[in-house]
């Protein structure tokens, strides 16, 4: 049952209520509350059937039409949110505790205004949301088209779009959003986009922006005094999207502690933070979704972060048949969590750190976790022991009390994965295009499979990451299959990357000559990309390239044309086999001469 109640003298929107709600039970005894279309503020409205619900059991059906949702009267909570800003956050759907929840949008169109979050599921078991739409009135960025610039003189000239978006020159200085009261304190992380694609421009780099002072000029020309070390083109769409700190407000739809959770013929054209956010919670699919603009739309950002994130999650997940664009971050990111050892507090109890600050307030372990001990210099899964006791420091600091004593040699610096929360993940029929960063990024040890989907993107297409560093986000991979996918225009960002790329980033105290990932395989795919890199691989233990098709397009001037389609550093049981290679590109293969020991290069055409 909900916990969120409203006092009676404060109860807003009854008699509109009754005349657009109609609660009934069904056969099943499910609690069914109906919502009909409104021009009215929905907030109070929807809030007044959420306080009412008397069973754990419910299904909330929406009558086809638009909905709009302001902050003013929406339920408010302190939340952590895991890779966004924690902090009192206004919910529309606060969603806790129900043993099982529908919501049927019947196409409905859900138009959201200010600083809000939309749906929360917390504690839930069997959730189920359809046929909907989420989008902003207002987003919570700036664009402009890019008129002139000059290097030596040290700036731009910008003309902002006015349309559907909102900001104000004051004082020399950009205001933005200008939402409710609400704006940036800097231009923040600034973007360049083709303005016929509706993608980041080719070549295009990632700037943070600190304008000295911004002039207004004739036309509606705004001059961004700024040095740059490059850049935008001219023509191009500039867009920033706020200060690191403050522009990841909330994802659209954030699972946390809950099971069985399904999300189908759900359209996001924007959020303030991620699509969907999935923490230590069980079993998920997202089949059918969309994360892309409106057709039409003068818009080039949809979500300004991930598409899909899982953090520490298990069961197993499946994201099929889905359509993910523009968002400023990753299509998805499937990861653990490395905690840093603080403190052995005795021969059963550790105190352990959360190291990143969008980690904090992060449930890392519960009673009957098992975790594994990782001790530096090596990054290797060490020992295993199960969570008896968690006490909560603070956001940052938990104390772990283990059934069985503590490794003898554990100490501060050393890292602790939980090895009870990790999912199986498989990816199909999905499109994954026009964004920033990567299009997937793999961090778990048991079976991935990334079948028959369309991948374009601007970083890597496919990114092996672990970090004993900065994110710290473990999953040192183990059983990876990756076979049937088209790869097209990828790897376009100024900085290099690769169709696939594997490579862990560990502090400065862990080996970086040891293996990390393992048992990958990567066949019967389909390149088509305008620059060399293919693969390349660092520290692993088991890649196999087969059977792939790789084509050499004149759709785009190569960025890094000296490169090899092939690189392998410090890797072993390399085989590069059965594939065909049509272009120019002579220097297919370096490998270093750790990899060299056990290459296996073979049966290929074209190299």
């Amino acid at each position: 049952m909900n916990n969120c109640k409203m006092s009676k003298g404060s109860r807003i929107g009854r008699l509109v209520l009754l005349l657009i709600l109609f609660v009934s039970f069904g056969a099943n005894a499910k609690e069914v509350i109906e919502i009909k279309k409104s021009d009215k503020d929905m907030t109070p409205i929807l809030r007044e059937a959420l306080e009412n619900i008397s069973d754990l059991d419910v299904n909330i059906v929406f009558e086809k039409g638009i909905y709009h949702f302001k902050p003013d009267y929406a339920f408010e909570k302190y939340c952590f949110i895991t890779n966004h800003e924690n902090g009192l956050k206004r919910i529309i759907f606060p969603m806790k505790g129900f043993k099982s929840v529908e919501i049927e949008g019947n196409g409905a169109e859900f138009i959201f205004h200010g600083q809000i979050f939309p749906f929360q599921f917390e504690g839930c078991e069997n959730v189920s949301v359809k046929n909907l739409s989420i989008d902003w009135d207002i987003p919570f960025t700036f664009q402009g088209e890019v008129i002139e610039c000059n290097p030596e003189e040290e700036w731009r000239d910008v003309k902002p779009f006015t349309e559907g978006f909102s900001w104000e020159l004051h004082n020399g200085r950009l205001e933005f959003p200008n939402v409710d009261g609400f704006n940036y304190s800097e231009m923040g992380s600034t973007l360049a986009f083709d303005a016929k694609e509706q993608r980041v421009v080719h070549g295009g780099f990632d700037v943070f922006s600190t304008p000295r002072w911004i002039e207004k000029r004739d036309g509606g020309i705004l001059r961004f005094h700024e040095k740059l070390k490059n850049y935008p083109p001219v023509g191009s769409i500039l867009h920033s999207k706020g200060g690191k700190e403050e522009n990841r407000y909330a994802p659209a739809f954030q699972v946390i502690s809950s099971k069985n959770t399904r999300f189908e013929n759900i359209v996001v054209h924007s959020a303030l933070g991620m699509g969907f956010l999935f923490e230590r919670s069980e079993n998920a699919v997202i089949s059918k979704c969309g994360i892309y603009l409106r057709e039409g739309s003068n818009r080039v950002v949809t979500t300004i972060a991930d598409a899909t994130h899982f953090c520490n999650c298990k069961g197993d997940i499946l994201i099929e048949d889905c359509r993910f664009e523009n968002m400023l971050d990753d299509g998805t990111n499937v990861h653990g969590t490395y905690v840093q050892v603080d403190k052995v507090m005795d021969s059963h109890t550790v105190r352990v750190g959360l190291k990143h600050g969008q980690q904090l307030g992060f449930e890392f372990a519960g009673k009957d976790d098992v975790i594994w001990f990782v001790h530096k210099p090596s990054v290797k899964r060490a020992s295993e022991n199960t969570v008896t006791a968690v006490s909560v420091v603070n956001d940052q600091y938990i104390e772990l009390t283990f059934k069985d004593q503590l490794p003898g040699n554990l100490t501060p610096g050393d890292l602790l994965e939980n090895k009870t929360w990790n999912p199986t993940f498989t990816m199909r029929g999905c499109k994954i295009r026009d964004h920033r960063a990567r299009n997937i990024v793999l961090k778990t040890p048991l079976k991935i499979v990334i079948e028959n989907n369309n991948f374009s993107s601007m970083m890597s297409s496919i990114l092996f990451r672990g970090e004993s560093y900065y994110w710290f986000e473990s999953g040192a991979v183990e059983d990876v299959l990756i076979r049937n996918n088209h790869f097209e225009y990828c790897a376009y960002s100024g900085s290099e990357h690769a169709v696939m790329y594997i490579t862990p980033r560990l502090g400065a105290e862990f080996n970086q000559d040891e293996y990390y990932d393992r048992n990958i395989r990567f066949e019967n795919n389909t390149i088509k990309n305008f620059d060399n890199r293919i693969v390349w691989a660092d520290r692993v233990d088991g890649l196999i390239i087969k059977g792939n098709q790789i084509t050499k397009t004149n759709d785009a001037k190569p960025l890094h044309p000296k490169a090899p389609l092939f690189e392998f550093d410090n890797c072993r049981d390399v085989q590069v086999i059965d594939n065909v290679y049509k272009g120019d590109q002579k220097n297919a293969i370096v490998a270093d001469e750790a990899t060299k020991k056990s290459l296996i290069v073979e049966k290929n055409m074209g190299f």
